[in-house]
């Protein structure tokens, strides 16, 4: 069953713009560049990503939004623990203040 991994940013103060797209364009990367170590095929189903715009106010300072689809929960337990090229991307992600994960099944409640 598909396992939906969803990551929201808060920035720091001092982040540029500049910088929050660029680190934007490297995790929308990932995508393409997580090679699954037994097919060394991308394995990630799909993965898709926005600045917020929610006029509720809920946001507690989160202003970016990624959603990150993978086949299963081996997949994504990959990409969390081994996967060199996610690892590199999280070392290199200075300019986020705090982050936010949650995973799901699809369906499952």
């Amino acid at each position: 069953m598909a396992i939906i991994h969803i990551v929201l940013f808060q920035f720091k103060a001092d982040a540029s713009a500049e910088d929050v797209k660029e680190l934007c364009a490297r995790f929308l990367a990932l995508k393409d560049n997580c090679i699954h170590p037994t097919s060394n095929v991308p394995y990630i189903k799909s993965l898709k990503a926005g600045k917020d715009n929610s006029p509720e106010g809920l946001q507690n300072g989160m202003t970016h939004g990624f959603v990150v689809e993978f086949e299963s929960a081996e997949d994504r337990d990959y990409y969390v623990e081994e996967d060199p090229v996610h690892k590199a991307f999280v070392k290199s992600a200075g300019i986020v203040a705090k982050p936010t994960v949650l995973d799901f099944e699809d369906g499952v409640y």
